[in-house]
């Protein structure tokens, strides 16, 4: 599911303002009809990579500064939560911009001219083709755009999680279950999805350009041409992938955390 809702996100993102435009539905339409059921996983080992680049490292980081400033009588502030997600997304952008570009171009690819298309065969050809055809440098194109996203989303979806479990602990009558994960893990969802969009946006159009552009240049040429509705271009298909994809990695990490400490002999927080 999160496959294809991502691939609609970035049709969405990278369509012309001018000529006919497709919601999500039609994108799917389209996409079905020009590649078969096979188009809507287009870029899938891109996507794995991605995943074993990025999320490892920003959730790896993220535990790990947690446990180093948290103490027997002190858990650390929220100022101070946003602050590690921030520092973890950061590094966790930097180790997945390679994968993060060929897993929009990969999707895209369709959507081009038959002469435009990179015709990536999987995720280690286009890494392959990607340093000899562009250079090493290639590698990390867009990669400001893309930690800046990846700042913004671990701190609006770890740390935002946190608080939010912590405060429904704290005033509800709720205990540390899946309820609560559920519900914590779904406000998250929806935080990130919004405070992402707009950098989502300019980082896949950055990725998927043929030629090199200023974000500010880019910035002010979509704006003048798309009005601010481009802030949020994308955003169905973004939730649909995103809140599920939180809900399942923080129900997974809260009962994964329980098995270990019980592994390890740990009496709970």
């Amino acid at each position: 599911m999160a496959r294809i809702t991502t691939r609609f996100k970035v049709r969405l993102q990278t369509q012309a303002h001018d000529g006919a435009r497709k919601n999500m539905l039609q994108t799917l339409t389209h996409i079905v009809k020009a590649d078969g059921i096979a188009g809507i996983y287009a870029g899938l080992s891109a996507s794995l990579l991605r995943q074993m680049t990025y999320s490892t490292t920003r959730f790896g980081v993220y535990e790990e500064l947690k446990e180093v400033f948290t103490t027997a009588k002190e858990k650390p502030s929220f100022p101070a939560l946003v602050g590690m997600a921030s520092a973890s997304g950061f590094l966790g952008g930097i180790a997945g911009n390679p994968a993060d570009i060929l897993n929009v171009r990969m999707q895209n690819d369709a959507a081009l001219p038959a002469a435009d298309r990179r015709n990536y065969k999987n995720a280690i050809d286009g890494l392959s083709r990607m340093i000899k055809e562009e250079g090493v440098a290639s590698l990390f194109r867009a990669v400001w755009p893309n930690s800046l996203r990846a700042v913004l989303m671990t701190a609006s979806q770890l740390a935002s999680y946190d608080i939010f479990k912590s405060e429904l602990l704290r005033r509800t009558s709720m205990g540390d279950n899946l309820y609560t994960h559920f519900t914590a893990s779904f406000m998250a969802g929806f935080v990130a999805t919004t405070v992402c969009s707009p950098v989502d946006v300019i980082k896949t159009r950055i990725m998927t350009a043929k030629t090199n552009e200023a974000v500010w240049t880019l910035l002010a040429r979509v704006t003048k041409q798309e009005g601010f509705s481009w802030v949020f271009k994308g955003w169905v298909p973004s939730f649909i992938r995103l809140g599920p994809h939180t809900i399942a990695t923080f129900m997974f990490l809260e009962q994964h955390k329980k098995l270990w400490r019980k592994w390890k002999g740990w009496e709970e927080p």
